[in-house]
């Protein structure tokens, strides 16, 4: 009888008749900001969200659901007060391997728990951003066939700045592109929409990072945190709605059941997978994961601005992610030399310069005389990519000696089909050898499968006290603060595409959209450091001798402003020996820092970006331009009382036909002032500011 009268009573009030008892009947449940002016709400009848910055909407209405064992949860649910309970979240995280030494965690959670669903919906609202996860209490394991994760674009005239699915360089040809878009190197050019016009283009799908910025300027970064045991979410279709905004579907992928290994050139199936180094999936699933019953889903996460330049200073995905258990504090983060860019190419050395052991032994002197942390042996130290078999040219384990006695650590490179299914076998082995870590490349995917092996990858590696640099994968997602020893993601069209292309897209502009979308979800591998530049428009680089695009002090500048703990320094020891002066600059320059700021910058056609950063007592400002020459005036806010010394790189005034000219010169500056400099086509500046009397 009680239970038939409280029913009654639900409904009643669910029709908006009131309340009943002790029991209030929610339509709807929300989360705000400590600084109220983030809210995410999420209504019960269908379940949407809704996220609003300072009363206007920035993520229209927007449903979502998650099917379990074959049942969708997409709302018309009661909900009543029990059911709800909120939570204030205080506090400051140490970060030792970031951009910032801590973190503020200050939020304001709100779980509604769906009773009888063993389902809840966790939301959180933070002062960078919101977001909202699911939340599964079920026995034994459960099937995750789909999920209904959209977001909406609240107006048509909003400009959207996205990815789409693409095979790198020389494998994007029509035999090797994919019927299934979910395998694909996640480096395509970021490229700028109108929303009432954007599309997917058919074959492919959208990823994440996914900016979008207001008529007002305020921006809005889509992405995830804390994918654990989970496809990536990806997005797919667009529907412009009646109202003018736009919905964009997301997408996963569907879990592998049949591979086939393959190397390039050949799509033949291989039942051994050494000399190899893709695993292809041949046949997927119906569904997303079979998973355990109890266990938390990935954050859907929508970092938020005044404007877009303030991105590079959000951390709302590192504070979703799991903190890291167990001690992290032998995690070295530093600059490595790398060969493969470069082509192992030394000048004027009395050897035959290459892949081989007295190649290797210049660059280990190289980068112990230079303050160089690491060597990389890239593809090459191993036959055929057997890393089980050494290159007979390059004597792996005297190397590894070598460098160990110079204060020099040896990452290796592999191909992730040399190691999955081998995972701490490989650990243990290479630790044991005395290598410090790996650069793991070419997985190519972000279904179920491959996140299960980076997680366990970078769980063995982490107690074998081996680095993880994750190359060939899409975008950062907080394992990097779960597991300090993974230092870069790649997922960005960096300047390893140089190798291969020449004049057919605008580099510049490449470079400052990778900064504000790509480089918003975490560390980005894009390896800077050339040498040769060349002017817009005459980039003559080869795969035997790369350049880049644009000025000698936008590659200086890209040090700072792009965030990698461990940062490649792609050129050859010859070209570096040869311009000490800009490269003693660059193997000073932090890795990672004790705070970020966004100075200035303009998404709109990626065409100016600007941050400063500091370590210690010393801050960098850097920025970089698009095609055009650029007249800007560099804050110094962020700057302590008192004189500071400004050491600049700025470009010449003939850079913009000799890009490699620039001026070097110290001024004396204070808090406030405006430092007027001009960036050539394609150019940059970089700054290191000094307390005045201190040396540079």
């Amino acid at each position: 009888m009680k239970k038939t009268m409280m029913a009654m009573a639900l409904a009643a009030t669910v029709a908006g008749l009131g309340t009943t008892g002790c029991y209030s009947v929610y339509k709807n449940a929300s989360a705000v900001s400590p600084d109220g002016k983030n809210k995410i709400c999420f209504s019960f009848d269908p379940l949407a969200y809704t996220v609003t910055r300072d009363g206007k909407t920035v993520v229209a209405k927007t449903e979502v659901g998650l099917s379990i064992n074959n049942v969708m949860l997409t709302g018309d649910r009661i909900v009543t007060s029990d059911q709800i309970t909120k939570r204030k979240i205080e506090g400051v995280a140490d970060a030792a391997v970031y951009k910032k030494s801590k973190v503020d965690l200050s939020a304001n959670e709100t779980l509604v728990d769906f009773q009888g669903w063993g389902l809840a919906l966790r939301l959180i609202a933070r002062n960078d951003g919101v977001a909202y996860r699911w939340e599964t209490d079920k026995k034994g394991e459960i099937t995750i066939r789909y999920e209904k994760a959209a977001f909406t674009i609240p107006n048509s005239k909003c400009k959207v700045y996205a990815n789409f699915s693409y095979m790198e360089g020389f494998l994007d040809t029509d035999r090797m592109k994919e019927a299934d878009p979910f395998q694909n190197s996640w480096e395509s050019i970021p490229e700028e929409h109108c929303a009432g016009q954007f599309k997917v283009p058919a074959g492919k799908i959208g990823y994440l990072p996914l900016v979008y910025t207001l008529e007002d300027g305020t921006a809005v970064c889509v992405t995830e945190s804390d994918l654990v045991d989970y496809p990536g979410w990806n997005f797919g279709s667009s529907t412009a709605q009646a109202d003018s905004s736009v919905k964009i579907d997301g997408t996963f992928a569907k879990i592998p059941e049949k591979y086939i290994y393959m190397n390039w050139g050949s799509e033949k199936p291989y039942s051994e997978k050494r000399g190899l180094r893709y695993e292809r999936v041949t046949k997927r699933g119906d569904y997303l994961v079979k998973t355990k019953g109890t266990r938390t889903f990935p954050w859907r996460a929508f970092m938020l601005a005044d404007n877009a330049s303030d991105l590079v200073a959000n951390d709302l995905v590192w504070a979703l992610a799991t903190p890291a258990k167990g001690d992290f504090s032998w995690v070295k983060p530093g600059k490595v030399a790398w060969d493969w860019w470069n082509n192992w190419n030394l000048q004027g050395v009395p050897f035959k310069s290459g892949c081989n052991t007295k190649t290797y032994e210049y660059y280990i002197d190289f980068a112990a005389k230079n303050g160089v942390e690491y060597v990389i042996f890239d593809e090459g130290w191993s036959q055929k990519l057997n890393i089980w078999k050494y290159n007979p040219e390059v004597d792996v384990e005297h190397l590894i000696k070598y460098a160990e006695k110079k204060g020099v650590g040896i990452i290796l490179w592999m191909a992730w089909a040399q190691i999955v299914g081998e995972e701490e076998r490989v650990a243990k082995h290479f630790a044991k050898l005395g290598a410090k870590g790996f650069k793991v490349d070419f997985m190519d995917r972000d279904d179920a499968k491959c996140v299960e092996f980076l997680w366990k990858f970078a769980d063995v590696c982490a107690k074998e006290k081996m680095l993880v640099d994750y190359h060939g994968m899409f975008k950062p997602m907080g394992m990097e603060r779960t597991y300090p020893n993974v230092l870069n993601f790649e997922g960005v069209h960096g300047l390893e595409c140089a190798k291969w292309f020449n004049n057919d897209y605008d580099f510049p502009k490449n470079d400052i959209g990778v900064y504000f979308v790509r480089m918003s979800a975490g560390p980005m591998d894009y390896t800077p450091g050339a040498m040769d530049n060349y002017p817009i428009g005459k980039y003559k680089g080869t795969l035997e001798n790369a350049g880049s695009v644009g000025t000698r002090c936008r590659q200086m500048a890209m040090m700072t402003m792009y965030f990698a703990p461990l940062q490649m320094l792609c050129d050859s020891p010859s070209k570096y020996e040869k311009n000490m002066e800009c490269f003693s600059f660059m193997a000073k320059t932090p890795v990672v820092w004790d705070d970020t700021v966004g100075i200035a910058g303009d998404i709109n056609n990626f065409g100016y970006a600007a941050c400063a950063r500091r370590k210690g007592d010393v801050w960098y400002a850097a920025g970089m331009t698009d095609s055009n020459e650029r007249e800007v005036e560099v804050p110094t806010d962020y700057l302590g009382e008192g004189k500071w010394a400004a050491e600049i790189f700025r470009d010449h005034p003939e850079a913009n036909t000799k890009p490699m000219r620039y001026i070097h010169e110290t001024r004396i500056v204070k808090k406030g002032d405006k430092i007027a400099l001009k960036m050539a086509k394609g150019g940059g500046y970089v700054i290191r500011f000094t307390p005045a009397g201190s040396k540079l």
